[in-house]
């Protein structure tokens, strides 16, 4: 059914559709069909009420909203509209082959500001009219699936537009098939307005196709602005509910990682040992894995991103395995280097601490007067002289000499940002002092490949990375990542006391 909606009656509807919901009657035994994703009622273990998902209230939720809209009121240009319209489409389901979808994961930008886990969905943000303030307190618009019993007894259930209402504190809900009703309305009740949308690079296609390609070609006389940077500033700093998400979060990739030093051991298959952390971090309640792990034996540790995981670890050979796990919308990202026979030798002993020690430097600068660019910077000049101590390096080199061939053996850089992407807010720069709630990684490393002949024989083949997460307060950095040992003798520790 379209929807019709005069200017002066967007509030009267809006508030109807909410009460009208809130006023019905659903029996207790039959919440579980109406909801297409956790809800208090029906996993009480997982959510309190009030929670949209586990963690996260309502009221968060609304905030984010709030502060998107003032902080694009306050970037305004000069001459530009006060109306303004933020839409934000949810992720499709992808299939791998015909019927057989991918494991679902929702768009994060869609995900941060409404908390809606169901595909094919849209969030729209904007003023309402009625309010005579552009200042006010923006509305917000769910476009749901419509629920279909043949499609939900394959799929399971979807919220509907009820269902969505009851439990997202969003202001309305429509199906999706009403948002070309929606927008019509919106266009005829306003001259001029700022679009913001990422049409460049739609993440939604079908609904770009079908609804807002019409839409934004229509917008005459219409700003167009690009959301990505104005959300990550957003997702950037973390509050009190998503720092404590990000503890459990790694706190599970720490117990994990610890579990399968203890299961490694000469001649394993680098895929066991992922296999291994996948069903380590799951019992533990994490969702999946953040991303394809690194699980690198010898030296296969000094390609950075090696993820085929199909080799064998061979006594006496390191293994580096970089993991993380996502827990509720909220990921960790380490990274441990250990002997698979249990003991390091001489020379993987040098070079590990030689990394530990650059490390832990880092870790101590992660500070609000510094930047990840500035600790960049400290540790390449750090990791020289480091490899001047190995004799890896000549002993003459300094400056700019020194920080060029530093980078050679470490092509990364320091650290990202972290949070609900791995590589969380790309959009931001590292150049930006550090502020407290942020939650970055600290991970340098030395790679020696085989084919490095300038370097002694004994240490070619070695590659070692070591990450942990650091969350910036006001005072010391707080390592989340404590739990996961990494010194030397708690590392060989663990190898030779196993518990299977």
């Amino acid at each position: 059914m379209a929807v019709v909606l005069t200017k002066s009656s967007w509030c009267d509807v809006l508030k109807v559709a909410l009460v009208s919901l809130r006023r019905s009657k659903v029996k207790n035994g039959l919440w579980c069909r109406y909801f297409g994703q956790p809800v208090p009622k029906t996993h009480p273990h997982l959510l309190k009420e009030g929670q949209v998902t586990p963690g996260i209230t309502e009221d968060e939720y609304r905030r984010r909203r709030i502060a998107l809209f003032r902080n694009a009121l306050q970037q305004r240009k000069s001459g530009a509209p006060k109306d303004m319209i933020f839409i934000f489409p949810s992720a499709s389901k992808v299939f791998m082959s015909y019927d057989i979808p991918y494991t679902f994961r929702q768009n994060t930008e869609f995900l941060y500001l409404c908390g809606f886990l169901e595909p094919d969905s849209l969030l729209l943000i904007f003023n309402n009219p009625n309010d005579g303030n552009p200042y006010a307190d923006p509305k917000s618009v769910l476009f749901v699936p419509p629920k279909n019993p043949e499609r939900e007894l394959w799929d399971g259930p979807c919220s509907g537009v009820e269902g969505t209402l009851s439990f997202t504190g969003i202001d309305a809900a429509y199906t999706v098939d009403e948002l070309e009703s929606f927008l019509y309305e919106y266009k005829k009740n306003h001259s001029r307005y700022t679009v913001w949308y990422n049409f460049n690079k739609p993440v939604q296609k079908k609904i770009h196709d079908r609804f807002l390609t019409r839409f934004i070609q229509e917008s005459r006389n219409c700003n167009f602005e690009i959301t990505d940077k104005l959300v990550q500033n957003l997702r950037l700093i973390k509050s009190e509910d998503e720092i404590e998400l990000m503890k459990n979060s790694v706190d599970i990739a720490s117990e994990s990682l610890v579990k399968v030093m203890e299961f490694s051991q000469p001649g394993i298959n680098e895929s066991m040992l992922v296999a291994k952390m996948d069903y380590e971090c799951r019992t533990r309640g994490a969702q999946y894995l953040a991303y394809p792990p690194v699980v690198a034996g010898g030296n296969r540790a000094n390609t950075v991103h090696y993820v085929n995981n199909n080799q064998i670890v061979n006594d006496g050979e390191l293994v580096l395995m970089d993991a993380g796990c996502e827990l509720h919308g909220y990921t960790s990202d380490l990274t441990r280097t250990w002997p698979v026979s249990g003991t390091f030798s001489k020379v993987q002993r040098e070079v590990y601490n030689a990394v530990l020690r650059c490390q832990e430097l880092c870790l101590k600068m992660c500070r609000k007067s510094l930047s990840l660019d500035d600790i960049y910077t400290e540790m390449l000049a750090i990791l020289g002289c480091e490899l001047k101590a190995l004799g890896l390096i000549e002993s003459s080199l300094s400056g700019s000499k020194l920080m060029a061939t530093a980078r050679k053996f470490c092509p990364h850089h320091v650290g990202h940002y972290l949070g609900m992407d791995v590589h969380d807010t790309p959009s931001v720069s590292r150049r930006i002092r550090l502020e407290p709630g942020m939650i970055v990684t600290i991970e340098p490393g030395i790679y020696i490949p085989e084919t490095n002949m300038m370097v002694p024989a004994e240490f070619r083949g070695i590659g070692i990375r070591i990450e942990d997460n650091v969350l910036i307060t006001n005072s010391s950095p707080v390592i989340l990542s404590s739990n996961c040992p990494k010194r030397v003798e708690d590392i060989e520790d663990i190898m030779n006391s196993k518990r299977y």
